[in-house]
């Protein structure tokens, strides 16, 4: 399943993201987004896990505060091709 992480703080790395997903169970993959420009997080990123333990990582860190920043994480959603 993929997952989004939005209102991460700037700071978060990528290696962050993924080792607090990573409590869940195995991630897949994951990909923080940087802005092209200026090299920096925009705040969000995608984790890929298997179906149960990415719902309960959804389930867990919804809402939670991480580095100063209360995250969003919620299924994402598949872009029409």
């Amino acid at each position: 399943m993929k997952i989004i992480a939005r209102n991460l703080s700037r700071e978060t790395t990528e290696e962050e993201l993924k080792a607090l997903f990573a409590e869940f169970g195995v991630v897949q993959s994951c990909t923080l987004v940087m802005d092209k420009e200026t090299g920096k997080s925009k705040g969000f990123g995608f984790i890929e896990m298997p179906l149960y333990e990415a719902r309960t990582a959804i389930k867990r860190l919804n809402t939670k505060r991480i580095a100063g920043s209360v995250i969003r994480v919620k299924e994402a959603e598949e872009t029409p091709k």
